[in-house]
């Protein structure tokens, strides 16, 4: 059998890698020119963990990333409403890491390229058309770099990992968009002394008055003891302009919320400021769709189910759907079946996922505050909420996202 990945980001490449592990062939069609680490921060949370462990690279990605002990919410005068332990300390098996994206897609795409060789991890191609028989699947590529028409290739069956703007999506879905309701995000990367204990994921504010989230993705990133601190300004306003994905971030369209968030831990508008990467990406994702499989052909990660960033939880259902479509290809018999047992088994998982990244995000911790405090400081969080009610609300998303500790621990 030889399967046709078409994209190799991080869902696609760890198929192929996962494939390979099970003794079946793939091509992966990746459309960038060339691979480069690039991009800004990932959360890989336990159940994403446990997808690369069975990859065989958790060694490769904890060395290069920052594991992640507690997460933290405040509000945007700077007052703590919430913290859990995380990973390890939350008494997961596997610890939650923090990453460069360009450093975790870099390691898978060695992996993939030794294991599978170089000439079958092939750059340079666009996705033009698709069409299928009896016996497979045929694949109608132009070279990105010059829009040159390539030789078509042949699969038995082929799976769509091309990502939130997906070709292969397109093909089934020709009227398919994005969804925007007005929240545009900012993400950048700063090099600076760890914040706190430099293991903390934190939260702060909330998408109506201006929120961001901060972690670290790198330890010691200069011989110093500076890290790398990955951060991610959202904000809600009534409009219909969303941010572009290809521009630079300006400081001017953001930066005036942030300004005044000085706290005796973090002075947020300096840690903006001193940013060595910006950039601006609008809040984006899609309705879930009712079919992903279409004879031959499937999709997979951002491609069946683009979901709002938030909960860190989009790489792990991509690695999810291909360790899934890994097992039940594996398994013998007619591929077309296996094809539509891995669309039963996660087409309803991930659309609950993407309703609930909508509704009723961790960050409802935060908008739930400051509902009940009007806004304003308080004294006493528990004369408003208690900490047992915004513990289940944190346990409500993890629930639906899977990775609850008795969820991440099942395969």
């Amino acid at each position: 059998m030889e399967i046709a990945i078409i994209g190799g980001g991080i869902a696609g490449l760890a198929l192929a890698i996962g494939l390979h592990q099970r003794g079946i062939e793939s091509r992966v069609f990746e459309a960038a020119r060339q691979v480069r680490e690039i991009g800004v921060g990932i959360t890989l949370l336990p159940h994403a963990m446990r997808e690369i462990a069975a990859l065989g690279l958790q060694d490769a990605i904890r060395s290069s990333g920052v594991e992640t002990r507690t997460s933290e919410f405040y509000n945007r005068f700077g007052q703590k409403l919430y913290s859990e332990p995380r990973g390890v300390a939350a008494g997961y098996d596997l610890p939650e890491v923090a990453i460069n994206r360009g450093k975790l897609h870099s390691v898978l795409y060695r992996e993939a390229l030794a294991r599978l060789g170089q000439d079958r991890v092939l750059t340079d191609r666009t996705l033009a058309g698709l069409s299928q028989d009896d016996a497979g699947v045929t694949l109608q590529f132009t070279e990105t770099s010059t829009g040159s028409a390539l030789p078509p290739a042949r699969a038995d069956i082929a799976i769509g990992c091309d990502g939130v703007n997906s070709a292969t999506r397109k093909v089934f879905y020709p009227d398919d968009k994005v969804v925007f309701t007005g929240i545009n995000t900012w993400r950048g990367v700063t090099r600076r002394k760890p914040i706190l204990d430099g293991r903390t994921y934190f939260r702060i504010g909330s998408i109506r008055t201006g929120k961001i989230v901060i972690y670290p993705i790198t330890d010691d990133v200069d011989g110093e003891g500076n890290q790398l601190i990955n951060w991610v300004a959202e904000i809600e306003r009534p409009t219909s302009t969303m941010n572009d994905w290809n521009r630079g971030g300006r400081l001017e369209d953001f930066l005036p919320t942030y300004e005044g968030w000085r706290f005796d831990w973090l002075d947020v508008g300096d840690l903006i400021r001193s940013a060595d990467t910006l950039l601006e990406y609008p809040m984006v994702d899609k309705d879930p769709l009712e079919r992903w499989t279409f004879g031959r052909v499937t999709l997979a990660g951002d491609a069946a189910h683009p979901m709002y960033p938030r909960g860190s939880n989009g790489s792990a259902q991509g690695l999810i759907d291909a360790r899934t479509l890994a097992d039940l290809l594996a398994a013998g018999g007619d591929p077309q079946q296996a094809l539509i047992a891995y669309e039963a088994a996660r087409l309803e998982p991930t659309a609950r996922i993407v309703q609930t990244n909508r509704t009723a995000p961790p960050d409802i911790i935060n908008l739930r505050v400051e509902e009940l405090t009007g806004d304003r400081p308080f004294e006493n969080l528990d004369d408003y909420i208690t900490h047992d009610e915004l513990r289940l609300l944190s346990e409500n998303y993890k629930r639906v996202a899977g990775f609850t500790v008795d969820l991440a621990a099942a395969k």
